[in-house]
C-alpha cells in the first residue's frame, strides 16, 4: 500500500467540501444548538477529510483500515445529524436533499477507495 498526498485525494476533496458546506448551514441554526447539533455536526465533518489525512501516513493494514472506518463512520453520523437538522425544520427540504445526497456520494467513495486499495 503505498502513500498518497491526501491533497489530491477527490474523497479528502469532497470532504472539505462538506465541511464547508457544515458551517454555512449551521450558521441559521438556533443559538441553542451551538454545543449540541452545530458542534457535533462540525465535529463529524472536520472528521471525515481528516481522518482520510491520517490515512495516508499508514503504512499497515490494520491501521488503513481503521482511519477509512472511522472516516466512513463519521460520514454516517453526520448523515444521520443532517436528518436531525432537517427533522427540527432548521434546514429546508431542497437543501436536505443536496447534502444528503452529497453525503451519500461520499460515502461510496470512500467505501470504493477503500475497496480499491484493498485488492
Amino acid at each position: 500500500m503505498g502513500r498518497h498526498n491526501f491533497k489530491k485525494l477527490k474523497i479528502w476533496e469532497e470532504g472539505m467540501s462538506i465541511v464547508d458546506e457544515t458551517y454555512v448551514v449551521t450558521k441559521k441554526f438556533p443559538d441553542f444548538e451551538r454545543y449540541h447539533l452545530i458542534s457535533q455536526l462540525i465535529m463529524c465533518s472536520v472528521s471525515i477529510p481528516s481522518n482520510i489525512a491520517e490515512v495516508t501516513r499508514k503504512s499497515c493494514y490494520k491501521h488503513f483500515n481503521k482511519y477509512i472506518e472511522d472516516s466512513l463512520g463519521s460520514a454516517f453520523e453526520w448523515e444521520t445529524q443532517l436528518n436531525v437538522a432537517y427533522r427540527q425544520k432548521y434546514i429546508d427540504e431542497e437543501k436536505f436533499e443536496i447534502l444528503e445526497n452529497r453525503i451519500q456520494q461520499l460515502q461510496r467513495m470512500i467505501s470504493g477507495f477503500q475497496d480499491g486499495l484493498n485488492r
